[in-house]
């Protein structure tokens, strides 16, 4: 027991959120897309509140992580002596392929709550180039806020927060609550229905393209702690964050 505490303490702060993610996979997550799903509906029936509250997370999705990488980047320079690993040694962490991605998540997203709120209905032209252009616009600031996470600063910050230890905590709070909101999304994706299977083989056919969709969903608000790793592992382990959705995917959820 000793032995697995220590190795939990030197695994770093990754570790710990794949394993956070896992718990709240098995139970909660799956009940915060319902609550998600039924928000989306009650702003499609005219609920004030809670188109309030989908415009809220819409930009919880845009802001927690930039905000958290500027809290935490002097941090993680001082960290180690070497810095982070250098994000561009992989197509992965090249800023380009992380913007697309961002573009993906953004599209689908704003293309299920305009399905559910406006139906077959087109919102209008003032809402949908004004979701689309702004969603541009900010997932670029976006991804160059993320991407300057993995610079060393020159200089240490001027503002004495930004030095102290409170910024890094609430940092990597912030970077969480960014993973707990994809993976929210996962699950919604999920829960929209998908016929259980009839065979292992068709179960089997399931699993590399949701193993793929789902590590590619975990990859953005885990990118902070995944240059950190340096380990073929952390990969697995993303996976593994991932299982209960992914199995739950594969049987599928029979609505």
């Amino acid at each position: 027991m000793k032995k697995a505490w220590q190795w939990l303490k030197e695994s770093g702060p990754g570790r710990w959120l794949d394993l956070f993610i896992f718990a709240l996979n098995l139970f909660l997550l799956p009940m915060l897309a319902g609550w998600f799903n039924h928000i989306i509906q009650r702003a499609s029936a005219g609920d004030e509140a809670a188109a309030r509250w989908l415009f809220s997370i819409g930009i919880a999705l845009l802001v927690l992580a930039p905000a958290g990488a500027t809290l935490k980047r002097w941090h993680a320079h001082q960290r180690k002596n070497d810095g982070l690993s250098d994000p561009m040694g992989s197509c992965l962490f090249n800023p380009i392929f992380y913007l697309c991605l961002m573009f993906v998540v953004y599209a689908a997203v704003q293309a299920y709550i305009f399905q559910e709120v406006y139906g077959r209905r087109e919102p209008t032209a003032e809402v949908f180039m004004g979701s689309l252009c702004g969603g541009i616009t900010v997932c670029i600031i976006h991804t160059w806020l993320v991407y300057r996470y993995f610079s060393k600063p020159k200089e240490p910050p001027r503002s004495a927060f930004l030095r102290g230890p409170v910024s890094s905590r609430l940092g990597d709070g912030l970077i969480w609550a960014n993973a707990l909101l994809f993976q929210m999304f996962w699950n919604l994706f999920v829960d929209i229905g998908f016929p259980r299977v009839g065979s292992v083989g068709e179960a089997l056919a399931r699993v590399p393209l949701l193993a793929f969709m789902a590590l590619l969903l975990y990859f953005p608000p885990r990118i902070f702690y995944l240059a950190q790793d340096r380990k073929t592992s952390a990969w697995l382990w993303m996976l593994f964050a991932n299982l209960p959705t992914i199995l739950r995917f594969v049987i599928g959820v029979g609505k």
